[in-house]
């Protein structure tokens, strides 16, 4: 039950959101007119590789507000408080991203052309607070890689300038996934834990498979794609190992799959469920509405497995 009058101490997450609460900034402050440093070709190349990414930014935007209730009924103030901050930084990355694709004359992907990434976010998307929470450190940890090629390489350029100040949004979401994930693996069931290492392998895959789309892209930029893949696989991995995801004991493949259908009633298994919507896109005239795809999802809304 979510209580008025809540007793909290002023743990890391609190001072997170008054770091985050500090630290806004808007579109407006944004110094448009800097210079691309890129040729026509370099921004179309770019335009496709920050799909990824800028779906990564509308999905966190839309699951931070299913979850923030989720956290409210267990009784998580500090991380609800800090996730309305995550939520304003999404909404403002996604408002931006949106806006740099104007100014590059270029527009995203769409799932016809990539159909990785609908099964990445689906997959996001799946399982109840804890999920998510794993889902968005691994999506943040892509992103930020992605983000501090062009932070580093073109500083002075619109892009590398854009990604510095999404970077310092980064960081606080890192901070805060790894934070309450720490507090939140030890009380799991080794089955429980099962499900999430498994969660991290799918995705790694999803990752690869996008990638593997978008290699020309990648060496129109001067970016190795392959060696970009296995530094994040490394960093994810890492990432486990701190929050106490090493190896999981007493899991099989049937308790894995039995923990996943538990999850949520009437959900179907991920390729059913991926199936449907992708043929529910093609159906419609809309191909890059990310948001109609996600209108007929949901999160989990009770935390069963915890």
């Amino acid at each position: 039950m979510i209580k008025i009058f809540p007793q909290f101490e002023e743990d890391l997450l609190i001072r997170l959101f008054h770091k985050g609460v500090k630290a806004q900034w808007t579109v407006a402050d944004v110094e448009w007119e800097q210079p691309l440093m890129m040729q026509d070709d370099e921004a179309r190349a770019l335009a496709h590789m920050l799909t990824p990414v800028y779906l990564g930014e509308q999905s966190a935007m839309i699951g931070a507000s299913v979850v923030l209730p989720q956290m409210a009924m267990a009784g998580e103030t500090t991380s609800q408080i800090y996730l309305s901050s995550f939520l304003m930084d999404e909404a403002r990355h996604f408002e931006v991203l949106t806006r740099l694709y104007k100014r590059l004359e270029e527009d995203p992907l769409n799932v016809r052309q990539m159909p990785a990434m609908l099964r990445y976010h689906n997959r996001l998307r799946k399982g109840d607070r804890i999920d998510w929470v794993w889902g968005i450190l691994i999506s943040d940890v892509f992103a930020k890689n992605f983000y501090q090629i062009f932070s580093r390489s073109q500083p002075e350029a619109l892009f590398g300038s854009l990604s510095g100040r999404i970077l310092q949004d980064e960081s606080r979401h890192q901070a805060f996934a790894e934070h309450y994930l720490k507090r939140a693996v030890p009380t799991l069931e080794p089955e429980r834990l099962g499900a999430l290492v498994k969660m991290k392998d799918d995705l790694l895959d999803t990752m690869d498979n996008m990638y593997d789309h978008l290699l020309d892209d990648a060496k129109r930029l001067n970016i190795d794609g392959r060696k970009f893949l296995d530094d994040l696989r490394a960093e994810i991995e890492h990432k486990a190992h701190r929050i106490g995801l090493d190896q999981p004991h007493g899991d099989d493949d049937g308790a894995v799959k039995r923990v996943f259908q538990g999850i949520g009633e009437g959900v179907k298994t991920a390729r059913q469920d991926v199936s449907n919507k992708f043929q529910a896109l093609k159906a419609s005239r809309c191909d890059t509405c990310f948001v109609a795809l996600l209108c007929r999802t949901r999160l989990v809304t009770a935390a069963r497995c915890v």
